[in-house]
This record gives C-alpha cells, sequence and structure tokens, in this order.
C-alpha cells in the first residue's frame, strides 16, 4: 500500500490521530497513552500494533513497558502543517 495513503488512513481514526498527536511529544510509554486517551487498554494496543506494521511507529522495550515513537521524521513535519 501507498505509505502516503497509509499515513491518511491512520489520521482518519479518532484514536490513532490522538495517539499520534501525543507522541509528537516524543516517546511514550503504553501506560502513558492509554490515560491520554481514555480508551480501553486493549483498544490501544491494537492501534498501537496497526500503526508499528504500517510503519508509522518504532518501538523500544524497557523491561515490561514498551515505548512507542514516531518513525519517521515527515510524519512530524506533516502535522506541524496541518
Amino acid at each position: 500500500m501507498n505509505n502516503k495513503l497509509v499515513l491518511f488512513k491512520a489520521l482518519s481514526d479518532e484514536t490513532r490521530l490522538k495517539i499520534i498527536e501525543f507522541l509528537l511529544g516524543g516517546e511514550k510509554c503504553v501506560c502513558e497513552i492509554v490515560p491520554h486517551t481514555k480508551r480501553k487498554q486493549s483498544t490501544i494496543s491494537i492501534q498501537l500494533s496497526k500503526m508499528e506494521s504500517w510503519g508509522i511507529l518504532k518501538t523500544r522495550r524497557e523491561g515490561k513497558n514498551i515505548h512507542y515513537r514516531i518513525a519517521n521524521d515527515k510524519i512530524i513535519k506533516l502535522l506541524s502543517v496541518i
């Protein structure tokens, strides 16, 4: 699938958009993302997994915690424009 199409598909979902906007502030643990979005952890985990598989997010494991960050500076630049 086209990279631009994947990004816009991710941004079209309210939960994914909230996650991405939150991650503009830098890398966050799932335990920080869940309260920010006011969604169930299972919902957030599903959305994070999708965005990671699409190449939008990258992960880093620290002990039991998984930290997420935006994978590409172009995504950050695009979001700062809109």
